[in-house]
């Protein structure tokens, strides 16, 4: 190990150890050390990019050798990478929406209700996402209305009823792709037309989807 990735090793452990005093308690404790700027400044060169974790977390989750915890830990990962906007919006330019799209029919039902989840939470508020998603998965609303209607885990139906409202609010032409699969009575009951950005006619759609969790 070199001197600088010594000294940062030195510096966590020290650092992260309990604070100890005299048994007066008029000895305080040592103040902690600084870490030097080359052991610093090569840590922050070690540590991998949003973008990097991405596609590791990706790799894990198709790979067919990961277990099947360690998919749902590299799922949980990047659901929360993907709640921020940027990242979310590097989807696309990393190639992740297909894979993530695909995940919507594992077999295992953790997996479903985890790339549903992930969609949902990439697209919420968030135009760019929202347009991307359709135009890398064009069929992905329908394969979300079905999971939301017809899974047989409770969980997958939850979230895929998030993905959808995710997706449609503020964003018309996926009101329009989902209105498309909405019974022709339930269409009546909340108009023919409904306005993306008309939360009240959106939240009147997803109580109809919610329909099916009960």
């Amino acid at each position: 190990m070199d001197s600088s990735m010594n000294n940062l090793l030195k510096w966590s452990i020290e650092n992260s150890a309990p604070t100890t005093t005299a048994t007066d308690g008029t000895t305080p404790a040592p103040a902690p050390r600084s870490l030097s700027p080359t052991a610093l400044h090569r840590l922050l060169l070690n540590a991998p990019s949003d973008a990097e974790l991405m596609k590791n977390a990706m790799a894990a989750i198709r790979s067919p050798t990961t277990t099947l915890d360690d998919k749902l830990i590299a799922f949980d990962n990047f659901e929360q990478l993907v709640e921020n906007l940027d990242n979310a919006n590097n989807l696309g330019v990393l190639g992740l929406w297909e894979p993530l799209v695909q995940e919507l029919e594992a077999a295992e039902a953790g997996r479903r209700m985890m790339g549903a989840w992930c969609i949902g939470t990439a697209v919420q508020n968030n135009a760019g996402a929202q347009e991307m998603l359709l135009s890398k998965s064009p069929t992905v609303l329908s394969t979300l209305f079905a999971l939301s209607q017809n899974d047989p885990d409770t969980s997958v139906r939850r979230k895929a009823v998030y993905a959808l409202s995710s997706a449609i609010r503020n964003h018309q032409p996926a009101m329009d792709v989902l209105l498309g699969h909405i019974p022709n009575d339930a269409r009546k009951e909340m108009g023919e037309h409904v306005d993306a950005s008309d939360m009240e006619g959106v939240d009147k759609l997803v109580s109809w989807l919610r329909r099916a969790l009960t």
